[in-house]
């Protein structure tokens, strides 16, 4: 997995790599959906149907789920930074690799276009609270817990009440009709929230990456005293320790993402590799959203500003398929049975 640390897919725009065609594809969607969204946002933020359009045209909403796709883990984490970088409010993650993946695995029919959604709750739940674009999906997955087993259907909503997360992204509670028949899929539990918090961290490295961008800007236009805020020594302390936690947060990211891509969601080296990003951007995001805020002083707390939508949707992710302290408790655990059994420092330097 060292691979990670040696290049990556969430570097600068452009370049030769064998992702640059495909990196421009995704940046231009998203940008195109932030333009077009200009004044247009509310609570919660509509579904962007032109958005999910492009990307069902260009063949990218079902790069994992779909075995005739031709992609997989890093080329969808490259399209979730991306869309995740211009705001596009579209539910790519719960679609691709959490409810496609599910009713795969579960033997399950969903639709072959729209989005799809995934509805986690405990065992014999019928109203789930927090479920991702509910009142947009073509489908909703239920996934009810029990134990490390799944009992998976495909959802009928009685009813859908319309809600969102810190960056107005639709989380809806769905009270479905009791299915009569559940499929079960045993040992995948960890796995769907293991996946979850994979597309959370990417995502939320998209948001950090889009703050650090409207702050450099931010200070370089605006003038205090006759100078830009930029020129600023103290400005420009926080600009580099901002640029640099979220490098701290773009290492550990691209270290989940190449465990994934070369071991599977199921494997020790993705579940050591995606909890260590979670610590990270756990510990990263509170930092730069500060400095960002008060970079931009009173401008950037309201949803009418593009920081708010970085910033806000970023705070929200990390909380999402577990918070930091379940996930450095988790980290915890595996250091200790690593110490136990073998070599510490093979598990601090994630080799297997």
């Amino acid at each position: 997995m060292t691979r990670a640390l040696t290049g990556g897919v969430f570097g600068p725009l452009g370049g030769t790599s064998d992702f640059a065609e495909l990196r421009r594809l995704a940046e231009g969607i998203g940008a195109r959906s932030f333009d077009d969204r200009i004044g247009h946002r509310g609570l919660p933020d509509e579904f962007d149907a032109t958005a999910w359009g492009h990307l069902q045209d260009a063949g990218l909403a079902r790069l994992t789920s779909d075995l005739e796709s031709g992609g997989g883990p890093t080329e969808l984490g490259l399209i979730l930074r991306a869309l995740a970088r211009h705001a596009v409010t579209v539910p790519l993650a719960e679609t691709d690799v959490l409810a496609g993946w599910l009713a795969a695995k579960a033997g399950l029919v969903v639709p072959g276009e729209g989005p799809l959604t995934i509805a986690i709750g405990p065992a014999g739940a019928t109203t789930i609270p927090g479920v991702p674009y509910a009142g947009a999906a073509a489908a909703i997955v239920l996934a009810l817990r029990d134990g490390p087993t799944l009992q998976v259907a495909i959802a009928h909503p009685a009813t859908i009440a319309t809600g969102h997360n810190l960056g107005g992204e639709p989380r809806d509670t769905v009270t479905v009709v009791a299915p009569t028949e559940f499929v079960t899929v045993g040992g995948a539990a960890d796995e769907l929230m293991r996946r979850g918090a994979w597309a959370r961290c990417v995502q939320s490295l998209g948001a950090l990456d889009a703050a650090v961008e409207f702050s450099v800007a931010h200070t370089r236009d605006r003038e205090q005293f006759g100078r830009p805020l930029s020129a600023f020594q103290s400005v420009q302390h926080t600009l580099a320790k901002m640029a640099g936690e979220v490098e701290r947060a773009r290492a550990a990211t691209e270290l989940a993402v190449a465990a994934v891509a070369d071991h599977g969601f199921d494997s020790v080296q993705a579940d050591y590799a995606v909890t260590v990003a979670k610590v990270v951007l756990g510990r990263v995001v509170p930092t730069v959203v500060t400095a960002a805020h008060q970079l931009h002083g009173a401008i950037g707390v309201t949803i009418e500003h593009r920081l708010w939508l970085a910033t806000m949707r970023a705070r929200g992710w990390i909380d999402e398929f577990g918070d930091t302290a379940s996930h450095a408790r988790h980290l915890g655990r595996l250091a200790l049975a690593a110490a136990r059994d073998g070599d510490p420092w093979d598990f601090v330097v994630g080799r297997y």
